[in-house]
């Protein structure tokens, strides 16, 4: 199982080594801001704003450091953009010029500054946004580090689809070091499912190294209504995500299959019960984020938050197949994700509904294929004879109407309009296997199967005949050309009996059997039927005169019936 335990030094960091005073901590530094490096396009799609990723990224005194990327991801309208701000605070405290000393939090009546936020219900994000401010950091290694800050888009509004939320999703779990996995009052299983289906479709875009394809996730668990079970901040987080996560015998398979499948994603998991930061930040539509309208519980907890999350002794870097990646090589990360979801090499994510919808029409499809399958081969299947064509098709008329009533009179979700398509597609199917039934009917018929030996016998007994003839008129040329012809027809008669008693060359034999179809079809068959027509034309004017019977001339030269 991933360690849950990782959080603990981290707390225990803050508490050792945090001083609190009174002294401002130093707003965003002007001209900075969220950049959108990711933006939103028609039709649901994402692009990558190469040049604002390449500015940020490339600059001289942070393209060869190392990448330390946190990143928060979850539910719209659930405060992520207001807790990166106080993120930002942190570091322009720790890591700005001219900080380390006093209140990392600020003055009471200070606005919150950074990423864009507001209240009320809509989402204000799009896309995903990186802080246009790179820290630059030294780890108790002496390494140095480029410390980079990602907002998402908010899952699960009105205007996104579950492809948009797992795509964002997934890409800022693939590209963070840390991901933040913002909740509101509770890890409830719906949003572990949700958890599973995200980084499944981020791990799918990953090649398969043997290792764990995700870093750490941090489950931060907002508006904790119950401290009497489980206190806030990290301690009754590690609480909460065992009893979420705990595996047990007597729990559902799918439910130990969901859980095993997330513990095996990260190589840390951590938790963080948030408490409610009041009333005045809920419903006052002026709020600006003052310390002061925020509840001193919630100050307290974003204290030990924060700093066990971005401390220098808390930073966890961005590997990529156990190697530390650098912010010029982020560059090239984001592109190659960016065009692997751009394109169709992977399945359409589902929502719950469309996806149970699918599956149960997809039933009803192959219970009436079965239907259709089963009826048909009591009438044309392996041990029954030949049916004459016309028959055929008005059994499988029949078979098919018998097939579809089938499939309609299965309940099904999705309604009528979702199911249409999966009618049309069961039409399609049927004629398929209808020509699939009509084709090995006809290999019954005796006269078809014999077609390409008559065909290439009736060639070389002509050919014969011919060479006889105009050996006798002195064609010595003609005829050998006959013989030449003959000859090869009596061999490809030869070649095709071998390869249907041996089962070998079987391409060989499919073009033997179209070219004796091309040479019935085209020249055989219409000159068959041409002197049957003049046949028929000759018996018909010899029983018309039978008819008639003896005749004698009249005075005109005419003959007269006596």
């Amino acid at each position: 199982m991933a360690d849950i335990e990782g959080h603990k030094h981290r707390e225990t960091n803050f508490q050792e080594g945090e001083a609190v005073t009174e002294k401002p901590a130093p707003a965003p530094r002007a001209g900075h801001r969220g950049v959108q490096v990711v933006n939103t396009g028609p039709d649901h799609t994402f692009l990558l704003d190469e040049d604002a990723l390449s500015a940020l990224l490339l600059r001289e005194d942070v393209r060869d450091r190392a990448v330390v990327v946190l990143s928060v991801a979850g539910a719209f309208r659930k405060g992520k953009s207001f807790l990166l701000d106080f993120f930002l605070r942190y570091m322009h405290h720790k890591y700005g010029a001219g900080g380390g000393g006093g209140d990392w939090l600020g003055g009471d009546d200070e606005p919150l500054q950074g990423f864009s936020w507001r209240g009320g219900s809509e989402r204000d994000t799009t896309g995903i946004l990186m802080w246009s401010e790179i820290f630059k950091a030294t780890l108790d290694n002496g390494e140095k580090v480029a410390i980079i800050l990602l907002d998402t888009q908010g899952a699960f509004d009105s205007e996104s689809t579950v492809r948009d939320c797992a795509t964002v999703f997934a890409l800022s779990t693939m590209l963070s070091s840390v991901q933040i996995y913002n909740l509101s009052q509770n890890i409830q299983e719906d949003d572990l499912q949700h958890l599973q289906l995200f980084t499944e479709y981020g791990r799918l875009a990953l090649e398969d190294s043997g290792r764990t394809p995700f870093q750490r996730l941090q489950f931060l668990v907002r508006d904790w209504s119950f401290p009497y079970e489980a206190p806030y901040g990290a301690t009754g987080g590690q609480t909460i995500l065992q009893r979420r996560l705990k595996l047990s015998d007597k729990q559902h398979p799918e439910l130990q299959s969901l859980r095993k499948h997330i513990t095996s994603c990260f190589s840390e998991i951590a938790c963080f019960l948030m408490p409610h930061p009041g009333l005045k930040v809920a419903t006052n539509p002026h709020f600006d984020g003052r310390l002061a309208d925020i509840e001193v519980e919630f100050k307290r907890s974003l204290q030990q938050l924060v700093p066990m999350l971005l401390a220098p002794q808390n930073l966890v870097p961005k590997l990529i197949n156990g190697q530390k990646v650098k912010a010029k090589d982020l560059v090239q990360y984001f592109k190659s994700y960016m065009n692997i979801y751009k394109g169709n090499e992977l399945p359409e994510p589902k929502s719950m509904l469309v996806a149970t919808a699918e599956a149960n029409n997809l039933t009803a499809v192959a219970e009436a294929k079965e239907v259709y399958t089963t009826l048909m081969e009591e009438v044309c299947g392996g041990a029954k004879p030949y049916l004459q064509g016309q028959l055929l098709e008005a059994e499988h008329a029949r078979v098919r109407d018998k097939a579809l009533h089938a499939f309609h009179a299965k309940r099904k979700m999705g309604g009528d309009e979702f199911s249409q398509a999966y009618c049309d597609q069961l039409t399609q199917d049927l004629e398929e296997t209808y020509q699939q039934f009509r084709a090995h009917n006809e290999s019954k018929n005796i006269f078809k199967a014999a077609r390409t030996p008559s065909v290439f016998f009736a060639i070389a007994l002509f050919f014969y005949v011919g060479s006889g003839v105009f050996g006798l008129v002195g064609l010595y040329p003609l005829a050998n050309l006959c013989n030449l012809v003959m000859g090869l027809a009596l061999l490809t008669l030869v070649l095709w009996a071998y390869i249907r008693y041996s089962g070998e060359m079987r391409e060989v034999g499919v073009t033997i059997d179209d070219t004796a179809n091309m040479l019935w079809d085209n020249i055989m068959k219409p000159m068959y039927q041409t002197c049957l027509e003049k046949g028929m034309e000759h018996a018909a004017a010899a029983a018309a005169e039978r008819a008639l019977g003896p005749s004698t001339p009249t005075h005109n030269g005419k003959h007269k019936q006596l």
